[in-house]
């Protein structure tokens, strides 16, 4: 354990206002040494998310000026005096801690951050937290998936997506998942995805009633949103769970609880991983999951994109407009 006893300087991005990708400014910022319950983490890639376009646009405010980013992997340059289980020198990572992981040097909470087993890389790292915590609290809190479900999960070739596509696969689990191109249909299933679906040019309530012989799924797993929600609910068996997870399309709104009646007493949840992680131990036992699978070659992180920290604005206007596959990630070695 040791203690920095000055402010350094780092760049970082910050929003000043909320808006389009052109409201991200790169500055230099002064960040103090760790509070006692902190480390410094001189971050070595960062992981980007739809959550942070959210923040950008104000969807999901927070007050002015902040940062963005809340997953990411670097070394400990140093820990607070009550930090107990980390130490300067250890490689860590993180995926929900405070907004600003879009920066080169940073504070965070100590009870949010995790040591990074050998064998995973730093890009590895910064793409895996948030998004592998994700399927972690969707596929085995949520709804605990046991094997041999048949289920349907929205855009399958994303970055969260294509760790869902191998968490299924190695949970014995048919994951049909859909796609917006014939490529990132080809790059789910090459992934784990039992069948996926061409949203461009199938219709995904039809093809998944052929799928389950007219069963339909008992979970849906929707991060898309707004685009999806009625499609979502006609294929649900009855009494099946749809599990809203983003606004990708943009949120859900007016939602008449008489149509979930209509349709088969569906059930429907909101959850947050702030909530299934929300102590240290919680986290811990989520990332342990995680890594174990890594470690096992039952999860490939796929790296599709890579931004400089300066190129925050064009890495938002990629993720933006759907050009993206796999995990997009900001390098700042």
């Amino acid at each position: 354990m040791s203690i920095v006893e000055k402010t350094e300087k780092a760049r970082a991005i910050l929003v000043h206002e909320h808006g389009g990708p052109e409201c991200m400014r790169l500055e230099e910022v002064d960040v103090p040494p760790p509070a006692p319950h902190e480390v410094r983490i001189r971050q070595k890639a960062v992981g980007l998310n739809f959550i942070d376009i959210y923040c950008r646009t104000g969807l999901y405010p927070n007050p002015l000026p902040h940062g963005l980013g809340f997953e990411a992997a670097g070394v400990v340059e140093s820990a607070g005096t009550e930090v107990r289980h980390l130490r300067a020198g250890d490689r860590v990572a993180y995926g929900q801690g405070p907004i600003g992981a879009y920066a080169e040097l940073r504070n965070v909470p100590a009870d949010r951050v995790v040591r990074i087993p050998d064998g995973v890389g730093f890009e590895q790292a910064a793409a895996l937290m948030l998004k592998g915590l994700t399927v972690q609290y969707l596929f085995r809190q949520t709804y605990r998936l046991q094997g041999n479900e048949t289920i349907l999960f929205h855009a399958a070739a994303g970055g969260v997506g294509l760790i869902a596509c191998q968490w299924a696969r190695a949970l014995g689990v048919r994951l049909i998942g859909t796609a917006s191109t014939p490529e990132k249909a080809a790059l789910a299933r090459r992934h784990g995805a039992w069948e996926v679906i061409d949203s461009s040019r199938e219709d995904i309530v039809a093809r998944v009633k052929e799928l389950t012989e007219g069963r339909k799924v008992p979970v849906v797993y929707d991060g898309v949103g707004r685009s999806t929600w009625e499609i979502s609910l006609d294929c649900l068996q009855p009494r099946g769970l749809m599990v809203s997870f983003g606004n990708a399309s943009g949120p859900v709104e007016g939602v008449n609880l008489g149509v979930l009646a209509a349709k088969g007493s569906l059930y429907v949840t909101r959850p947050t991983l702030a909530t299934y992680a929300a102590t240290a131990q919680a986290m811990q036992a989520a990332a342990t999951e995680l890594f174990d699978l890594v470690a096992a070659g039952k999860l490939d992180i796929v790296i599709g994109q890579r931004f400089t920290l300066a190129q925050a604005a064009q890495a938002h206007e990629a993720l933006n407009a759907r050009a993206t596959a796999g995990a997009t990630v900001l390098t700042l070695d």
